[in-house]
């Protein structure tokens, strides 16, 4: 961890670490360079008694007791809940977006939804490790009152222009808990314990997008799309009058070091717990700079984070391009009207409620049989065999999707595929997030760099997926998808789980 002295005097905390072999071999030497600046300080004796002592503290979250815990884990699986639904909700009603503010071309009209993913993939190059220098609290109430405040707006933008802009500078600020929620619960659960917390987190991304068409369809229908996006921000606004004074601060260090501001001596605590935590120091500018730069050194720097990122993000890209081409199929093939057309995103909503509870307690039984068969020493590589499963069921779902659609059996049968991916997706997500927080120090920013990947391929996908669907018809694109995401989702799990460890011992950022 590196710190600002100056600025932890003042009771501000900035922790960090050395940024140096993660970026073997890809030309970063200025970043080795500023953290050569820093000096290490190496814990003695006496502060590693400190860490046993706050092993053993009250204060520590992974103390807390099971209803503060809980507490805790269902308010930011709320608020990471609540930001996705804002990116789908509105699905249903592109058509009355398009004759609203008279859009002609249908990628403007496909990048009125999607452009809240571009925004939502870059929040978290600075959000993840702003939530690593002053705790991830505050980052997250106080991104979720902006989110709030910038969906309330685009209810009344009065063109397209100011439209767009609200929507990307609301998945700016709606980013934050799904790019820190993974870090909140690496701090609150140990590794034995957090698949079950991970799962109900991990249900947010994933679920909210799914449920937001349901919802959306029917307000559209009925209401009209200005109330898509009041609805969205009366939603995320009783969430903060719930999470502001039942959420407390979960980061470790922080609380350390917020502990020792108030002692009866918070210099000389101030230093004693620095010393502890056992990080170098630098200047103000060096730190923010190494922050800022660490979910890209991790996405970028270590290639066991890139490739789980990329699986995950082709999966997200997928899901999204199933969303823009709902509408149309449900529409022509099925004569669904908009409101009865958003049920049938419901479909891989389900799938993923099936996995969540399925895969969290074969996840924490897999892992802990591996921890008995290894002595009582678990790694991160043992969360990989539930995705070797995993990678195999989101083919099939795509597949029965995709042909069951192209020749138009009867409506449940499009539904019933993606149910089936939706469970293969959810399946392969949590091991995945698993892994990112239990092999990396800084668990935000390495789900925040899975962040970055997963919504720009979100962005994406939906731009090109009715012209993909139109050109080779929905059986043979979802061959095509299919087909590379047994490419990436299948050989590499399988080489993580024997060689991920070695990998990573390349990294400082791996615990």
């Amino acid at each position: 961890m590196t710190y600002d002295v100056e600025s932890l005097k003042a009771g501000v905390p900035s922790l960090e670490t050395e940024p140096a072999d993660q970026y073997e071999e890809r030309g970063t030497e200025k970043l080795e360079k500023d953290s050569d600046l820093a000096t290490t300080a190496k814990p003695s004796d006496e502060e590693s008694n400190d860490d046993d002592e706050w092993k053993r503290d009250p204060d520590n979250p992974r103390n807390w007791t099971s209803l503060k815990k809980w507490t805790a884990v269902v308010i930011v699986a709320g608020y990471c809940f609540i930001t996705p639904l804002s990116s789908s909700m509105m699905a249903p009603g592109l058509e009355q977006i398009r004759e609203t503010y008279n859009i002609a071309n249908p990628t403007i009209v496909a990048l009125t939804l999607s452009i809240y993913l571009i925004s939502f993939a870059f929040g978290p190059l600075i959000l993840s490790p702003l939530s690593e220098m002053y705790g991830r609290t505050w980052i997250l109430h106080i991104s979720n009152l902006f989110t709030t405040a910038f969906n309330l707006g685009c209810a009344f933008a009065p063109d397209t222009g100011t439209l767009l802009a609200l929507r990307f500078i609301a998945g700016f600020w709606g980013s934050a808990p799904v790019a820190i929620g993974g870090g909140s619960i690496a701090d609150v659960f140990d590794e034995d314990n957090r698949a079950s917390a991970m799962a109900l987190f991990s249900l947010g991304p994933l679920f909210g997008p799914a449920i937001g068409p349901a919802a959306g369809g029917f307000i559209a229908q009925d209401l009209g799309m200005k109330w898509v996006f009041i609805i969205i921000a009366i939603v995320s606004g009783v969430a903060s009058l719930i999470g502001i004074p039942f959420l407390k601060e979960t980061y470790a260090p922080v609380i350390r070091l917020q502990k020792a501001k108030r002692s009866a001596n918070p210099e000389a605590e101030t230093a004693r717990v620095i010393a502890s935590l056992g990080g170098p120091t630098g200047t103000k500018a060096q730190i923010i700079w190494i922050n800022l730069s660490r979910p890209i050194a991790l996405l970028f720097g270590n290639f066991v984070c890139f490739i789980l990122s990329s699986y995950m993000a082709l999966n997200y890209g997928i899901y999204f391009l199933m969303f823009a081409t709902f509408p149309k199929l449900f529409r022509e093939a099925y004569g669904f009207r908009p409101g009865v057309g958003g049920l049938a995103y419901l479909g891989i909503g389900f799938g993923f409620i099936v996995a969540t509870f399925v895969g969290a307690k074969f996840l924490d039984g897999m892992y802990r049989l591996q921890v008995r068969k290894n002595g009582g020493m678990g790694t991160p590589e043992m969360r990989m065999p539930v995705m070797f499963i995993a990678s195999l069921i989101v083919p099939v779902g795509l597949l029965w999707y995709g042909w069951s659609a192209h020749v138009k059996l009867h409506w449940m049968m499009p539904i019933a595929g993606t149910f089936i991916y939706g469970f293969g997706l959810m399946a392969a997500y949590l091991p995945i997030q698993l892994y990112l927080v239990d092999a990396f120090t800084y668990a935000a920013s390495a789900t925040g760099a899975a962040s970055v990947f997963r919504s720009l391929l979100g962005f994406v996908f939906p731009l090109f997926g009715q012209q993909l669907t139109d050109a080779l018809g929905l059986g043979p694109a979802n061959t095509l998808l299919a087909g590379v995401a047994i490419l990436i989702g299948v050989p590499f799990p399988i080489w993580i789980y024997f060689k991920g460890a070695a990998m990573r011992e390349r990294s400082n950022l791996s615990r």
